[in-house]
């Protein structure tokens, strides 16, 4: 063998050593209903902002004028990506969690400040599978005495969906919110949102425009995966969620006749009066041109996205009822409800296979077992709450597929859960 022969010979046993190592490494992410990546064109848009853009945009020189347009542009495609005619509806925000805060206590306040003495306390409707940062909010109120609450519960009966009847029949005199998440971040299933705003509207026919019922969702899971328009849906309220969809940790809400002021909302922070006196601080230029650019993806490739998604999702539920065969139990998986396109929520049937025993013994899986900020010793209520055995909820995992998740990745996924039950079961 030749000195050339034998060099690219031994070239090649590297390369293959070397994608072997690749391989054993690997790890498949299917945690994206808890955050993604920020895209390669959003990280691109955000050192575009910071470098050219750092103005104050407050500032009427040209400095924070160039700021104050990239902001309002990706004011235009936040709106854009809701299906929302009016653009000056959108409100920046940090995230979820201030968004939905800003809308309770903003009802809380407004409820008191036109109802004082009159029907009690404000009342407000949700449902038990609503993210922490409406569940404790609600709590913490109750709790100082400014407002009473109702939960009305996801059931197997209507396909892991609330009852829209439920929802009536909880109203009373003194209800002013509706609070129902668009999509579950633990099993995917869409809630019946048009259709609670139908019921909304109908209520609010019967009653004086002083005692109106607002309607609002936390749409932080669907953003991204399904189209999400707000004149379909007819909500008030829209909380939006940029990590959810390969954007910056920020977020918006949209209030429907915000500038009109035909839905209420009042300022959380006081001080320079920015977001036209709702949010105050100087705006994050470079965080909000990264949120605009990537609801502008959205807007642009929601059909390719959910539709690559769906393809990787049912690949990864083939495959695992064809592997594992009568031991899954796929969890909110009802034909009366649909779901979003790249979530899977599955269980493994053995009291070996604990869902966050199954994660800590992975070597390529990256995944949860529910929502990111929950406890991992107890089973996810909302699994119970929708029929979920026991037994069998405390072995879920939820898996969530990615835009770029490939069918490889799901087979490599698949050959881990194998060897770990394997592995499991003979302990």
């Amino acid at each position: 063998m030749s000195p050339i022969a034998s060099h690219q010979q031994d070239l090649k046993v590297v390369m293959e050593d070397n994608y072997l190592r690749a391989k054993e490494n690997q790890t498949v992410y299917l945690d994206y209903n808890a955050t993604t990546p920020v895209a390669p064109e959003v990280l691109d848009t955000i050192h575009y902002a910071l470098k050219e853009c750092w103005g104050n945009p407050s500032s009427s020189h040209h400095y924070g004028v160039k700021a104050k347009t990239i902001i309002d542009e990706a004011r235009v495609n936040v709106a854009r990506m809701i299906h929302s005619d009016n653009v000056s509806d959108i409100l920046f925000t940090s995230g979820g969690t201030e968004a939905n805060n800003m809308v309770i206590r903003s009802i809380v306040k407004h409820y008191s400040k036109f109802h004082h003495n009159i029907n009690g306390l404000p009342h407000i409707i949700t449902s038990n599978m609503e993210h922490d940062s409406v569940k404790l909010v609600l709590e913490e109120l109750a709790n100082d005495n400014l407002l009473e609450y109702t939960v009305v519960n996801a059931t197997p009966v209507s396909g892991g969906t609330v009852i829209v009847d439920d929802i009536a029949k909880s109203v009373r005199a003194n209800t002013c919110l509706v609070s129902i998440m668009l999509a579950n971040n633990e099993t995917g299933i869409i809630q019946p949102i048009a259709d609670i705003a139908k019921t909304v509207k109908a209520l609010n026919c019967n009653r004086e425009d002083h005692n109106h019922i607002y309607f609002h969702t936390d749409a932080a899971q669907a953003l991204g995966k399904i189209s999400v328009n707000v004149e379909d849906l007819d909500v008030d309220y829209l909380t939006i969620v940029g990590h959810k969809f390969y954007g910056p940790r920020i977020g918006a809400l949209y209030v429907r006749g915000l500038d009109a002021k035909e839905t209420p909302l009042y300022p959380l922070i006081f001080g320079g009066g920015q977001e036209r006196n709702l949010r105050s601080g100087t705006e994050n230029t470079g965080m909000i041109a990264g949120l605009g650019k990537a609801a502008s993806m959205v807007v642009q490739n929601i059909e390719s996205y959910s539709s690559q998604m769906a393809k990787t999702r049912d690949y990864l539920e083939d495959r695992l009822k064809t592997v594992f065969g009568d031991k899954v139990h796929f969890n909110g998986r009802f034909p009366s409800s649909h779901r979003i396109p790249n979530t899977c929520n599955v269980s493994f049937i053995g009291s070996k296979f604990k869902g966050w025993e199954v994660l800590a013994n992975t070597k390529h899986l990256v995944a949860s077992i529910g929502a990111a900020c929950h406890a991992q010793d107890r089973p996810s209520e909302n699994l119970l709450s929708i029929g979920i055995p026991k037994e069998i909820a405390y072995n879920a995992l939820r898996l969530s597929v990615g835009r770029d998740t490939c069918l490889s990745d799901i087979d490599v996924v698949v050959n881990d859960i194998q060897h770990v039950l394997e592995k499991l079961q003979s302990d």
